[in-house]
């Protein structure tokens, strides 16, 4: 009983911590990242997609390095050289948030790959057939049919990078695991902590999981 009564008065104390700073930075930083890694993602799949062989080859390279190392080492070189590289003083924060933007882009540039191969090719050459470049059939042809092939995966991305966000507390920028780590540095209370930071981690992807799943078959009822 001592152990839900614990929770009780964790949360009545510092529910501003975890609700407030931790679920606000936590959003925060998955917003930031989805929608910069979107940008992201598209730059390099066109990249990759280019004739001229070293832009070609860049965007592979840092695909394949991105998807070959853990999160949390990417997370250490954002942190130790994004502040070397700008001229100006960064927040930790902003550290963090560049490296998992790219960390998403490269993930999502193969969400586009995957969407946009997904498109009839008749659609490509149709449109070619016309007198259509290829930029103009790439954005206003295949991309917008391919948009709404990559939204539910784009959706999910947006549910693992609010977990992911987790490994941000390394480096204290605020989210939901850095305000476990300051209530159990002044309470003393490990698993009650890391019960309240579990729920509530929980009940946010639940919810998307549920908004996307709506989402979905809205999408499959239009088509």
């Amino acid at each position: 009983m001592n152990y839900f009564s614990n929770i009780v008065k964790i949360m009545a104390k510092y529910w501003k911590v975890f609700l407030l700073e931790g679920v606000g930075y936590t959003l925060l930083l998955s917003l930031i990242t989805v929608a910069f890694g979107v940008i992201l993602g598209l730059l390099i799949y066109l990249g990759r997609t280019v004739r001229f062989k070293p832009v070609n080859w860049l965007c592979i390279a840092i695909v394949e390095v991105v998807r070959g190392t853990p999160m949390l080492l990417q997370l250490y070189v954002g942190y130790f050289l994004v502040p070397k590289l700008l001229p100006f003083e960064v927040t930790p924060f902003l550290c963090v948030a560049v490296a998992l933007c790219i960390n998403s882009g490269c993930y999502v540039s193969e969400i586009f790959r995957s969407g946009i191969q997904a498109v009839d090719r008749g659609q490509t050459e149709a449109a070619r057939s016309l007198g259509l470049n290829g930029r103009q059939t790439m954005f206003r042809i295949v991309l917008p049919q391919a948009v709404k092939n990559i939204l539910p995966a784009l959706g999910n991305e947006f549910i693992t990078i609010i977990k992911e966000t987790s490994l941000a507390s390394t480096f204290f920028v605020g989210e939901l695991m850095t305000a476990c780590l300051k209530v159990r540095g002044n309470t003393f209370l490990a698993m009650e902590c890391i019960t309240i930071v579990g729920v509530i981690y929980f009940v946010l992807t639940f919810i998307l999981s549920k908004l996307m799943n709506a989402f979905e078959r809205r999408l499959k009822a239009n088509d």
